[in-house]
Formats: C-alpha cells, structure tokens, sequence
C-alpha cells in the first residue's frame, strides 16, 4: 500500500511540475522563456556592428538612445531605419544624467549629476526625449532605461510620474523572474562586460529552464565602450538564440513588456 501511495505521490507531482511548465510555455509567446537584448547610450558600434548581425538572423533588439549622442543626430536616418525593421527604439533620457553623489562617481560631471535635479527637470528631459524619438521613430509606445541604473532623486522615484509615458522601465539588477514576478517599473537584466559566449548561452538554458524573462544589457560589442564583449562572443549567443528560436521568444523590451503589463493586469 505504501508503495502505491509513493507512485500516486510522485505522479501527482509530476503532474503539477508539468502543468506548471505548460502554463509558463504559453504567457512567454508559446515559448519557454522570453530573452531580450538591449543596448544603451546610442553607440555608433550599435549601427556598424549590432545591427548588421541581428538583421543577418532576423532577430530583433531594444537600442536605449541618449537624446544628446551625437550618434542620434549624425546618423538619424539609420536609427529611422532600424526601427522601420522592427527593433525597439527606447528612451535613455536626454543627457544621461547619473547621480553624482557616491564616492566612485567622480566621473560624473555637474551638469549631469542626478542629485543635483529636481524631479520636474528630470521628468520634463525624460518626455522631450520620448518627443524626439517619436520624431524619428513615429511611435508613442516604448520603453525607459534608467541611466547607471539610478532610480531615485533624494528618496523620489522619479519614474513614479512617467509610468503612463512607457511600457515598462529596464533597470541594472540582474536576476530572471517569471512573468508575475516581473516589477515593469524596474526590470531586471544581466549587464554584460567580458564575459564569454558560454556564460551568456547558459544564462539563457537556465530562463529555458525556469521559464523567465531574461534581458541582456550590452554596451560596446567589438569595441565603442569601456564596457564591452567582444564580437565573436556576441556572435555566439546570436546563433544560440537563432538555433533555439522555436524555444526561446526574442523580442524587443516593448513588447514583451507590453505582455507582462497585459499578463499582470488580468491576473489581478
């Protein structure tokens, strides 16, 4: 009898690990999981380098655009067109302001010291920004990235007051969460700086395996940055996630956000 009982307990178990696994296939587009790649500043590297290698695969990306770079308006017509190909273009604020207050941030200077701004200057920067990409783009929904990851102004969240300008708002702590962990106003990624193509791909079979949204945060890809991967090893995870796209959805931040802001908004 025991025996028997041990089965029926380990077949119900079973039972339940594989309908969960089910239900999470279905909210990632049909998919195991979802993986996103984003790319920051406005880098001419994003327009020598990482668009001919996503376009090659057809796989598409989030590019998080400083309204400022020079790399905006020298080459605006290669930012029209890549957003004309389906790839993201979301708002990195209009001058990459970071808060200059912490030790390590020397860096920092004070034009552009976070700290230093009222949340209205912040807010107000933010949307002329999404102004000038709708400008280039057409396009009234898309994403935030918060530059260097600074979410605060004193004790403020200053994207309290924008959360009706975006989908959703990507962050800098890493971390893969299922589709009813995901916080919209600070989504977790993975930032990458040096590390191997093995590291990345494994990443993406443990999302695969967990059945979470991961997002890759790039800056420099052969160069253009002090933080960096080198092409080839970009280049890998591209041809993973190709290999794998009937597994995997790649899609830019938008719309997986505007998936989990759907997901989250029924379940209540």
């Amino acid at each position: 009898m025991k025996q028997y009982t041990s089965i029926s307990l380990g077949i119900l178990l079973w039972l339940i690990s594989a309908s969960f696994s089910f239900a999470q296939d279905k909210v990632w587009n049909n998919k195991q999981c979802a993986v996103v790649l984003t790319y920051d500043d406005a880098l001419d590297i994003d327009l020598d380098n990482v668009l001919p290698a996503l376009d090659s695969l057809g796989l598409k990306g989030t590019f998080y655009l400083t309204g400022s770079s020079p790399v905006v308006n020298n080459r605006v017509n290669e930012w029209r067109a890549a957003a004309r190909h389906g790839h993201e273009l979301g708002n990195h604020s209009l001058f990459h302001p970071c808060d200059g207050s912490p030790a390590d941030r020397s860096w920092v200077t004070p034009e552009t010291d976070l700290s230093k701004y009222s949340v209205t200057r912040a807010v107000n920067e933010i949307l002329a920004t999404n102004t000038l990409l709708k400008a280039i783009d057409g396009k009234d929904v898309r994403t935030f990235a918060y530059p260097c990851g600074d979410l605060k102004i004193g004790n403020e969240n200053f994207y309290d007051k924008l959360k009706n300008d975006f989908s959703g708002a990507r962050g800098t702590s890493d971390g893969m969460q299922t589709i009813d962990q995901v916080d919209l106003s600070n989504i977790r990624c993975y930032a990458i700086n040096g590390q191997s193509a093995e590291y990345m791909i494994d990443l993406v079979k443990k999302a695969q395996q967990t059945h979470t949204l991961l997002v890759f945060l790039f800056h420099g890809v052969g160069g253009g940055h002090n933080i960096n991967v080198s092409r080839g090893a970009h280049s890998q995870l591209l041809h993973y996630l190709k290999d794998n796209e009937k597994h995997i959805w790649i899609a830019p931040m938008v719309d997986v956000a505007e998936r989990i802001k759907a997901y989250q908004t029924k379940s209540k």
